[in-house]
Parts: C-alpha cells; sequence; structure tokens
C-alpha cells in the first residue's frame, strides 16, 4: 500500500520525473480544454447549439479533476496539510459547483466559480512561486522610489 502511495506520489508531485511530466502536460491540457467548455458555455448561443456535449465534457472533466483531488489527498503524509492548502482550496472549489448543480437545481449561477481551474494552472508550471516574488520586488521598489528616482 505504501508503494502505490509512493509511486503515486511521485507521478503528482515529482516534476523531475517522465511519468511526472506527463502527468502535468495532460493536466496543463484538461485544464486548459476545461475552461474552454466553461468560456463555450457561457455564451447563450454555443450553449444551445452544444450544450449537451459541453455538459458532458464538464463532467468528464469534473469526475478527472475529482480524481486528482481524492489522489492528492490519499499520497500526502498529512491529507489536512494539502485540504486546507491554497491550491487543496482552488481544488476543491473548481470541481464542488457542477455536483452542487445537481442537488440544487438554480445554482448553475455558482459555475463560474470552475474557472479557478485556471490558478492550477500556476502549480503545474510552477508560477505561484513568480507571483510572491514579484510583490517582494514590487514592495523594495516602492520603499526605494526617493533613492531610484535621485
Amino acid at each position: 500500500m505504501n508503494r502505490l502511495r509512493e509511486n503515486i506520489k511521485t507521478i503528482i508531485f515529482g516534476t523531475n520525473t517522465k511519468a511526472g511530466k506527463l502527468f502535468d502536460e495532460i493536466l496543463i491540457v484538461s485544464i486548459t480544454l476545461s475552461i474552454l467548455t466553461v468560456l463555450l458555455d457561457s455564451v447563450t448561443i454555443y450553449r444551445e447549439q452544444y450544450g449537451d456535449i459541453l455538459n458532458l465534457a464538464e463532467w468528464i472533466f469534473t469526475i478527472l479533476f475529482t480524481i486528482e483531488y481524492l489522489l492528492r489527498i490519499y499520497c500526502v503524509r498529512l491529507p489536512s496539510s494539502y485540504v486546507f492548502s491554497f491550491f487543496g482550496v482552488v481544488d476543491l472549489l473548481s470541481v464542488i459547483p457542477t455536483y452542487i448543480s445537481v442537488l440544487l437545481p438554480g445554482a448553475q449561477a455558482l459555475s463560474v466559480i470552475r474557472i479557478l481551474r485556471v490558478l492550477r494552472i500556476f502549480r503545474v508550471l510552477k508560477l505561484f512561486q513568480y507571483i510572491i516574488e514579484a510583490k517582494h520586488l514590487k514592495t523594495a521598489l516602492i520603499s526605494s522610489k526617493r533613492k531610484i528616482y535621485i
């Protein structure tokens, strides 16, 4: 059981392995296609013409992202550390609206939350660290603006 857990962890979190890189590439394509699905579904003419296909695609992406979310929880040492992390919350919020729309008719307004999936790309591409560094740079530039001006 521990071997399986370690293998899953290596694939999901191991960006330096072939399997990890492939997983990240598949994840990026899936996220991009799911965002495209959400955007197309928000345009009335496309929803009227392709609503069934878009709905099916949304369910496929939701199920895939749910499986990924559960696997991330399964393979980390402290599941609560992932569940309550920034990306854990984003991952959960990106799948929940689809399930809620089944339980509560009229909850389709929550579907706009699915666009949070775009934030998942930041994790895959490791861009989140640069956002924090950019904030530090901005703060340093603002605090030094007088010296820079002189």
